[in-house]
């Protein structure tokens, strides 16, 4: 994995085939504090089962997802049925917009426990997303890896999501590139991850 020099900073992440950047203090550490609080009580975690290479495996996180339209998210062989915003999620979600000038109506929710749970190579590039979708990623609690690799010539990017961090992923990127969430055996606090979404 060859590395970038984003580590802690903000920044351009990839400028090509896309877009991804990284606002490493979108939210200051109060404001992250009292989000992942609220989040850690109000979500009812639910564990997916996904079909990997043909075989029905239980995903290695814990995820929701809400929508406004109430419009089922399927991915990976699975239907996710759509819940209502939690009233954290929803100012969430208003404070994303207000400052990104995006439109989001639904949000897929994750919370990794520790290192051990991860999300594997895959782009959100399901139908209901559409072509370019802009996809706001926020991190809560523990630091966790973020890699991307380009799926025509295989350049790879790492950068660390630090507690109240923004991802913004943009334009082609999810044609063009896979990202992951690797383990980190070390890692045990949990993190929330929120990503925010327009889908139709």
């Amino acid at each position: 994995m060859s590395d970038t020099s984003l580590f802690h900073e903000s920044g351009l992440i990839v400028d090509h085939d896309g877009r991804a950047e990284l606002f490493h203090d979108f939210l200051d550490t109060p404001t992250a504090d009292s989000f992942l609080e609220s989040l850690s009580v109000e979500v009812q975690w639910e564990q997916a089962e996904l079909i990997v290479f043909g075989r029905k495996v239980v995903e290695p996180r814990l995820s929701v997802w809400y929508a406004d339209n109430r419009m089922d998210y399927a991915y990976s062989g699975t239907s996710r049925a759509a819940h209502a915003f939690t009233p954290a999620l929803d100012r969430l979600r208003r404070e994303v917009q207000d400052r990104t000038g995006a439109s989001f109506n639904s949000a897929l929710v994750n919370l990794y426990r520790d290192g051990n749970d991860r999300l594997g190579w895959h782009a959100d590039n399901e139908e209901c997303n559409g072509p370019e979708p802009t996809i706001a990623s926020l991190s809560f609690g523990a630091e966790r890896h973020f890699d991307l690799r380009h799926r025509a010539s295989g350049e790879t990017r790492r950068v660390t999501l630090p507690h109240g961090s923004l991802l913004m992923m943009t334009g082609a990127l999810q044609r063009h590139w896979v990202h992951q969430v690797p383990a980190m055996k070390k890692v045990g606090a949990p993190r929330i991850n929120v990503t925010l979404r327009l889908v139709s």
